[in-house]
């Protein structure tokens, strides 16, 4: 049950994540929930610098953060994606 819970978190954070960006993101559903579950990681060591506490504990701040980290990593494939239509 636990693995489930990722993963409905993942699709959860990652379909709030592309919804705050703006412009197309061609993710599917699977690419969507890897998207937020990698984003919760990215956003659980962004809180672990600034010693949010434990990254297991569901928390506003753990949304919040999954939320940014998949965000940032948004930015960043669309930073590689431009990159790679100008080479």
């Amino acid at each position: 049950m636990h693995i489930l819970g990722w993963i409905v978190f993942g699709l959860v954070a990652g379909a709030i994540a592309r919804l705050l960006m703006p412009g197309r993101q061609p993710l599917g559903l699977i690419m969507t929930t890897v998207l937020g579950i990698v984003g919760s990681f990215v956003g659980g060591a962004i809180g672990n610098i600034f010693g949010s506490g434990s990254i297991l504990d569901p928390t506003p701040s753990g949304w919040i953060g999954s939320i940014v980290g998949a965000v940032l990593i948004l930015v960043v494939m669309g930073m590689a994606s431009k990159n790679r239509s100008t080479v």
